[in-house]
């Protein structure tokens, strides 16, 4: 691949992003225009443009006789749990090499932790409940609520050697979950293929959820904890098509009662029964509302965990044989209680609006 770079003042170690010097202006790397657009560096201490590369930084230098063409290795601090190398042959070529590379510390020992906020959690369900498509509100909520049993189930997965070898094999989750051209040509009838038709009929991205639980501003440490916890984020609509649970609010409900049930975090339990409850408080309808949701947590705990599955693979397979492999059975309740609100002439997927 070839591509035009100017390299200036470059300096062994150089780090950009943190006073180290100007770089070039801007930089294409890889084939995939969705995945790395275009890399966009500013003066040092501006920010990378490009998710994927961020925390890039220069590890060797040369320079040939006459001292124009350079030879630089790369390696960026963090990707998302995974790492990506490069080197750039020339001042006029460039070859990029993504290798994965696993997070070696299971939490950077400058990570803070976390306090218990629970009042500060409702302030931000209360903007949610106003607007639930709102998402960015759920990770505001998940900083406020710290989890011990979340914590102990990442560092038990990261140790294991599923854990391992997914860290160092599998690629950067949102790219693989938004490429549906290459999903759709797996097998008619495969999850791939109905997580395709979720999303579109949804008008969602996985980059999207991405986009929102980057407006928290959260530090990032490039850790193994790091690395899970954005698995939780990436499967999360994985999790509505295998388990059949729509996007109405008491879809999304047991969606995170599946999920507390899975992982064992405080926020998917607080948002499930929050939510519950409020649903109940707007739509004083005989619906199995808590039913619902305590079904969905059943499910969750009995189920094997979708965060830990190796993505690409279940991707491929059918969706009903990977139901039964997971141990996902089918609703009743959740099915039920639509039939209560359209028996009474309500929208499932509309009904706070028509409460309101």
């Amino acid at each position: 691949q070839q591509h035009l770079i100017t390299l200036t003042r470059l300096n062994p170690g150089d780090e950009f992003c943190n006073g180290g010097g100007l770089i070039t202006c801007r930089l294409i790397l890889a084939d995939n225009p969705e995945r790395f657009a275009a890399f966009h560096l500013g003066r040092a201490g501006w920010p990378v443009r490009n998710k994927a590369l961020a925390g890039f930084r220069l590890v060797e230098r040369s320079a040939d006789d006459e001292g124009h063409k350079r030879n630089v290795e790369g390696r960026p601090l963090c990707d998302n749990g995974s790492c990506r190398s490069a080197r750039l042959l020339t001042s006029m070529s460039t070859i990029v090499s993504f290798v994965s590379m696993a997070p070696i510390h299971f939490t950077d020992p400058s990570r803070k932790r976390l306090k218990l906020r629970p009042f500060k959690a409702m302030g931000h369900f209360r903007k949610l409940v106003a607007n639930k498509e709102d998402t960015e509100q759920v990770f505001h909520i998940s900083e406020c609520l710290p989890s011990k049993g979340f914590f102990e189930q990442a560092k038990a997965f990261c140790a294991s050697a599923k854990g391992r070898v997914l860290m160092e094999s599998e690629p950067y989750l949102p790219a693989v979950l938004d490429d549906h051209e290459t999903l759709l040509k797996l097998p008619e009838g495969s999850v791939a293929h109905a997580y395709v038709a979720f999303m579109r009929r949804e008008g969602l991205t996985a980059a999207g959820l991405v986009e929102e639980s980057e407006r928290v501003r959260r530090p990032t440490y490039g850790d193994q904890l790091e690395w899970y916890g954005k698995r939780t984020r990436d499967t999360h609509d994985l999790v509505h098509v295998l388990t059949g649970y729509g996007r109405d609010a008491l879809g999304e409900q047991c969606a995170l009662g599946f999920s507390y049930g899975q992982d064992r975090g405080w926020t998917a339990l607080f948002l499930a029964w929050a939510g519950a409850l409020e649903i109940r408080r707007r739509v004083k309808v005989d619906a199995p509302v808590f039913k619902a949701v305590g079904e969905a947590q059943r499910m969750g705990t009995a189920a094997q965990r979708i965060i830990e599955q190796d993505v690409r693979a279940l991707l491929a397979e059918p969706l009903e044989a990977a139901r039964a492999r997971l141990g996902i059975k089918p609703t009743t309740q959740y099915t039920q209680a639509h039939t209560v609100y359209r028996s009474r002439g309500i929208d499932p997927y509309n009904f706070l609006a028509a409460a309101a």
